[in-house]
């Protein structure tokens, strides 16, 4: 039997309704200020961004993201970039750079982050033809040489690992050479969980070897078969790696998806699940 509702009771049951999801909007909010900013590194949302740059953004920042990491301004100069963030009430702690080319390519990056707000620049990515003993060495190296440049403009250079610094060459881990020649005043490490747990190392002995070299992580899934998925639908216990951030010095992370077959659904569901998770 069906009855009918007046609008004064038609308008209460909505209001409830409002009230309900409100409040579900404050829990997540809540949580989600447990862990902190959670960050977007927007490499995930890059076709987008080349067709609508701040278009992008803002939709960015309606799923509830308040920091973004940059792969590329898109042709856009610095100061349109953060007025681009600023209107969006976004920020960006750090943004991928390329190999470090030191001189005036090198001073332009830093003047760049600097315009923009940024307080770390990332190296994410060493050629194939450096993937030697000798050629990690001398990356480290220039690695160090930028680092040094990047904090006298008050920034700090950092690296971002994927999964081939990992198996030994010439009897030695490359992702613990790096750290072992680099200083620590200078470099930091960007791990991508992700990668790392590709790899076949485990996030948190890094943590517990390298305490404090870790203020960035990239936050991606990974399924049974070991492919990429979105945070929360893998295998990596976040709960317990993001429960161990303060050992590492995680101070920003950043969700990421290299190949997303829908990059909002995609970063919306990631959010969601980071909002909620309890560490």
């Amino acid at each position: 039997m069906t009855r009918n509702i007046d609008r004064r009771e038609f308008l209460g049951t909505v209001g409830s309704a409002g009230a309900m999801l409100a409040l579900g909007s404050v829990k997540e909010a809540e949580a989600a200020k447990k862990l902190g900013n959670i960050g977007l590194q927007l490499y995930t949302v890059r076709d987008d961004m080349k067709k609508d740059f701040h278009g992008t953004l803002a939709k960015v920042a309606r799923i509830g993201y308040k920091e973004v990491e940059f792969a590329g301004y898109f042709d856009n100069d610095a100061n349109v970039v953060r007025a681009a963030l600023k209107m969006n009430g976004l920020t960006s702690p750090s943004a991928h750079i390329g190999f470090p080319v030191l001189g005036k390519q090198w001073d332009k990056v830093i003047e760049d982050s600097l315009t923009i707000g940024q307080k770390y620049v990332i190296c994410p990515w060493i050629d194939e033809k450096l993937r030697t003993i000798d050629g990690y060495k001398q990356t480290a190296e220039l690695f160090n040489k930028a680092g040094e440049q990047a904090k006298k403009a008050g920034l700090q250079f950092g690296y971002h690992n994927h999964d081939f610094e990992f198996p030994p060459v010439d009897g030695q881990v490359p992702y613990d050479l790096i750290l072992k020649e680099t200083d620590p005043k200078l470099v930091v490490m960007e791990m991508d969980v992700f990668w790392t747990e590709h790899g076949g190392k485990d996030p948190l002995a890094y943590f517990r070897k390298y305490p404090g070299r870790f203020p960035l992580l990239h936050i991606k899934d990974m399924d049974a078969k070991k492919n990429m998925t979105d945070v929360g639908k893998g295998v990596i216990p976040w709960k317990t790696i993001l429960g161990k951030r303060s050992i590492a010095g995680t101070k920003h992370i950043f969700v990421e998806h290299d190949q997303p077959a829908e990059p909002f659904a995609s970063i919306r569901d990631s959010y969601r699940y980071l909002s909620t998770l309890n560490v």
